[in-house]
């Protein structure tokens, strides 16, 4: 490729937090670290968090290139890759002065990028960053800004939903779901388009319909009934299908997407201690999204205290599982028990994620705050007998730097559909209240 077709990338500091590996997804353009990252990425290098993860590796990284060229001109890093460079601090530009502090550390980015930009030409430099006020703030000086593209789904408008509705059905083809017994052959049916491992349909012909998902272990579409799950059972053929997932031995990785009150941690927990004789533990967790992206500890009070509020939710689904047997049913006792056992486990995520996961049936609840190499990092630690679950809405993202299309629930959903072990159910009708659904739907 002509030096001239070559792209320069400025890389923030938000973006190697999310992917320490992200300096060889450039291809053969050329990376420059602002000297102002390695100072902000000295301050996470300590802690058990996934961030603090990917600043250790990013740091190891780049003192395994250790080089006088780094410094001077970048070195190659590696076969069909272009040049890695640290660019120093330079004197501020005058473009900058009027409206940016040079105190900050983004606007030193910003400085060392424009200065690129104007020495470079006709080269383009680039500013990838995952901070949308720095890509505005960019993009007003003239530069070229954008966010990391690596993990990004392609179309969140197209994301696979798990199920699709089946009109016109021939009627003696819904018959036979009730008189043969829960199967039927899959090229008796018209597919548009051809099914794939664990998706859902709904089968109608007029009044009648039938509920069926396409096994990949027998190649059959199979009739499927709705099951009553710890006292929870399904108000619609979503969540029949969301239970039929999360208690079928065959599916180990779920996942479960839906706006609030579709009931996805709801049926996800009443799952769980419908088959908690299968498994050793159940572990419940979600990732703790401080408000204003503050670290937990300016919060009052102890760990517990400072817990409480963002594990609540768990437990008020816990509250409405009890609600729907009686005091005197030994079932809600058994909730109670378990807790106090420790075999039903809630906590955040980042205290669980470095525990065994052998024979434990895992909930990650409000998974779209997660990156997709946190949710990378969670599924490997799957041990024996261990089945996990994500649930979460990918329209209501709390994380500063992931939005619908970059967060990892979308970007699992995206790579794992088709696979025989993995199963996905967008949840779309709430079910929570009257009022709650008029909420969603208009406010």
């Amino acid at each position: 490729m002509a030096a001239s077709r070559k792209k320069i990338f400025v890389i923030d500091t938000n973006v190697i937090l999310h992917d320490s590996s992200c300096i060889y997804q450039f291809e053969e353009n050329d990376i420059v670290i602002p000297v102002t990252v390695l100072e902000e990425l000295d301050q996470f290098k300590k802690g058990n968090e996934i961030i603090n993860y990917h600043a250790r590796e990013f740091i190891r990284t780049v003192d395994s290139l250790s080089s006088d060229k780094l410094f001077d001109g970048g070195l190659p890093i590696g076969p069909g890759r272009g040049k890695l460079s640290i660019k120093l601090d330079e004197e501020f530009h005058e473009e900058l002065h009027m409206n940016f502090s040079p105190k900050h550390p983004d606007h030193r980015i910003l400085n060392i990028s424009l200065h690129l930009s104007k020495r470079m030409k006709p080269r383009k430099t680039i500013l990838v960053t995952k901070d949308v006020n720095l890509r505005i703030k960019a993009k007003s000086i003239g530069l070229i800004a954008q966010d990391y593209q690596t993990d990004r789904i392609e179309d969140i408008d197209t994301l696979y939903t798990g199920r699709r509705i089946l009109n016109h059905v021939p009627e003696e083809l819904i018959n036979c779901f009730y008189e043969t017994p829960f199967e039927v052959a899959g090229e008796k049916i018209a597919f548009e388009k051809q099914p794939i491992a664990n998706e859902y349909f709904i089968f109608k012909n007029g009044r009648k319909s039938a509920l069926g998902f396409y096994d990949p272990m027998s190649m059959l579409i199979k009739r499927i009934d709705k099951i009553n799950a710890f006292g929870v059972f399904p108000r619609n053929a979503e969540q029949t299908f969301a239970l039929h997932a999360l208690t079928n031995p065959d599916i180990q990785l779920v996942t479960l997407s839906g706006k609030a009150g579709t009931g996805k941690t709801l049926l996800a927990l009443a799952a769980a201690l419908h088959q908690k004789r299968n498994y050793r533990q159940i572990f419940i967790a979600r990732p703790v999204v401080p408000l204003s992206n503050k670290d937990l500890g300016y919060l009052p009070g102890d760990l517990q205290s400072k817990m409480d509020p963002y594990m609540q939710p768990l437990y008020d689904n816990l509250g409405v599982i009890e609600s729907h047997v009686s005091k005197s049913n030994s079932k809600n006792k058994r909730i109670t028990q378990l807790l106090d056992e420790q075999k039903l486990v809630i906590s955040p995520l980042a205290y669980i994620r470095g525990r065994s996961l052998v024979n434990i049936y895992f909930i990650v609840d409000e998974a779209q705050n997660l990156t997709p190499h946190e949710v990378k990092t969670i599924i490997t630690r799957a041990g024996e007998n261990t089945k996990i679950i994500f649930t979460g809405d990918i329209f209501q993202i709390d994380h500063p730097y992931l939005d619908s299309e970059s967060n990892g629930l979308s970007y699992l959903i995206e790579k794992m559909q088709g696979q025989k072990l993995y199963a996905h159910i967008n949840l779309e009708k709430g079910e929570r209240s009257v009022l709650s659904e008029l909420a969603s739907n208009l406010l």
